[in-house]
């Protein structure tokens, strides 16, 4: 897995002093993003972006200010122009947040669905 981490900070936090929901899926992005930009930096692929479809997200714990926070993704199954992401964010050894986004692979020039060929599958799964 893939991984980053995140220190929270004031602006992260909601009412309740805790991250806030939303501030979670801005770090599935994030994570999405740097995972994407780790994986292509040897290939030529700017031709393509990504954008998401769909979020399924359990929040099982919180995380408060002053937190280190991991953040890990895998690939999931890719097909047509859609790829599966699976994302956590942990505390220490503490599952805090548990998600799978499906994202859509479109052409950067035409905003339009790009079939995920298999020059990009082998960089979406390089163990494959």
């Amino acid at each position: 897995m893939y991984s980053i981490e995140i220190e929270v900070m004031e602006e992260h936090l909601d009412a309740l002093n805790h991250v806030n929901n939303a501030v979670y899926v801005k770090w599935m992005e994030d994570v999405a993003g740097s995972h994407w930009k780790h994986l292509t930096r040897n290939y030529d692929l700017d031709h393509y972006i990504w954008v998401v479809l769909r979020h399924e997200i359990d929040y099982k714990a919180q995380a408060t200010l002053g937190d280190v926070i991991i953040g890990k993704t895998r690939v999931g199954d890719s097909k047509g122009f859609t790829s599966e992401r699976f994302i956590e964010f942990y505390k220490n050894d503490q599952l805090l947040v548990k998600a799978k986004t499906t994202w859509a692979m479109l052409h950067r020039s035409t905003y339009k669905p790009a079939r995920i060929r298999e020059d990009v599958l082998q960089v979406l799964n390089p163990d494959n």
